[in-house]
C-alpha cells in the first residue's frame, strides 16, 4: 500500500466532518493546547445534525481557497519506538499552479539550496504555469481533467461520510482559545460503501474539535480500530492502530487551513511491511490568487532575483 493510499484514507476519516487535501510534509509542531471547560448542554441530533452539515460546507470552501495559497512546510520524518531518530527534514514551498501546487525545496537536513537551484525551481513554476494558462495546451487539459477527477472524487467522499459515522457529541474544550464541541465518530453499521475508500471508514474511530461559533474544524484525531486490506490484500495492508492528527487555524478571514499533521501508522506494500512517522507543520500562508495572478508572481520573482523565504 503506498504512503499517499494511506494518507488519503487517515484524512478520509476525519472528514466526517471536514475535508482537507492531505499531502503536507514538515518538521515536529507543537500541537494546539486545551483545556476542558465546565458542562454545557448538549446540542439535540438536529441541531448535531445542521451543525455537521454547515461544517462540511465550509470546508469544501477551506479546500477551494487552499487552491489560491501559497504556504512553507517543514516536514520531519522520524523512526518509531520510545526514542526515535530523525530520518528526513524538509523545508518546502508550496504554491498554487492552477492543478494544485508546485514544490519548491528550500531546506533539506539543515542545508538550504543554493541560490541558483532556487531559481532552477522559480523556472519550473513558471513554465508550468505557462501552460497552464494556455486554454489550448493538451498539458494544461490533462492536469485540469486530472485535478478535477480527484477533486470530485473527493467531494463524494465528503459526502458519503455524513452517513458513514454515528456522531456523538461530549462537551466543550478550549483548544488554542477557541470554545470548541467536541464530538465523537464511531463507524455507522447501516453505511454500506460504494468505493474503495469509502470501504476504508468502517475501520476507523475518530475525533474532533469543531469552534462553536465559526463552525470550523480546529482539530482532529482518527484512529485504524481493525487491518484495512487494499485491493483484497494484493495490494496491501493498514495495520491496526494507526493515528493521524490535524490542527486547522483561521489564514484569512472565513478562511481555515492546516498548521499541523502527524501521521503514525504501519502496513505493507505487496509483501514488503513499512512504517511511517512524520510531523507536518504548515505555516506563512499568503494568498497568490488565480493562475494568472501566480503567473505574474512567478515573473516577478525571477526577473527580481527574489532570495529564499526565511522563517517568520
Amino acid at each position: 500500500m503506498c504512503r499517499n493510499a494511506a494518507i488519503g484514507f487517515l484524512s478520509a476519516t476525519l472528514l466526517a466532518t471536514l475535508g482537507l487535501q492531505p499531502g503536507l510534509r514538515s518538521a515536529p509542531a507543537q500541537a494546539a493546547s486545551s483545556t476542558v471547560d465546565s458542562p454545557a448542554a448538549p446540542p439535540t441530533q438536529q441541531e448535531l445534525q445542521a451543525r455537521g452539515l454547515e461544517l462540511v460546507a465550509n470546508q469544501h470552501k477551506n479546500d477551494d481557497a487552499l487552491d489560491h495559497f501559497e504556504r512553507i512546510e517543514h516536514e520531519s520524518d522520524t523512526t518509531g519506538g520510545t526514542n526515535p531518530r530523525v530520518l528526513v527534514e524538509k523545508k518546502t514551498r508550496l504554491v498554487p499552479n492552477g492543478a494544485g501546487t508546485t514544490k519548491l525545496l528550500l531546506e533539506e537536513n539543515g542545508h538550504p539550496v543554493t541560490s541558483e537551484e532556487y531559481q532552477r525551481e522559480l523556472q519550473n513554476w513558471l513554465d508550468v504555469l505557462h501552460f497552464m494558462v494556455n486554454p489550448d495546451d493538451d498539458r494544461m487539459k490533462s492536469a485540469t481533467a486530472k485535478y478535477a477527477k480527484r477533486k470530485q472524487a473527493r467531494n463524494e467522499l465528503v459526502g458519503a461520510l455524513l452517513t458513514a459515522f454515528t456522531r456523538k457529541w461530549v462537551g466543550r474544550e478550549t483548544v488554542d482559545g477557541h470554545d470548541c464541541d467536541v464530538i465523537e465518530l464511531t463507524p455507522d453499521p447501516n453505511f454500506h460503501p460504494r468505493s474503495i475508500f469509502e470501504s476504508a471508514l468502517p475501520h476507523a474511530k475518530a475525533k474532533i474539535w469543531v469552534d462553536h461559533n465559526a463552525v470550523q474544524l480546529v482539530r482532529a484525531r482518527a484512529q485504524i480500530t481493525s487491518d484495512v486490506w487494499v485491493g483484497g490484500g494484493v495490494l496491501g495492508k493498514l495495520y491496526k492502530g494507526g493515528v493521524f492528527e490535524m490542527d486547522q487555524g483561521q489564514v484569512a478571514p472565513g478562511v481555515w487551513l492546516p498548521t499541523r499533521y502527524q501521521f503514525d501508522f504501519s502496513g505493507r506494500r505487496f509483501l514488503f511491511s513499512f512504517e511511517e512517522h512524520q510531523s507536518i507543520g504548515a505555516s506563512q500562508y499568503r494568498y497568490i490568487g488565480t493562475v494568472k495572478d501566480a503567473l505574474a508572481e512567478a515573473q516577478t520573482e525571477l526577473s527580481t532575483g527574489k532570495p529564499l523565504p526565511g522563517d517568520p
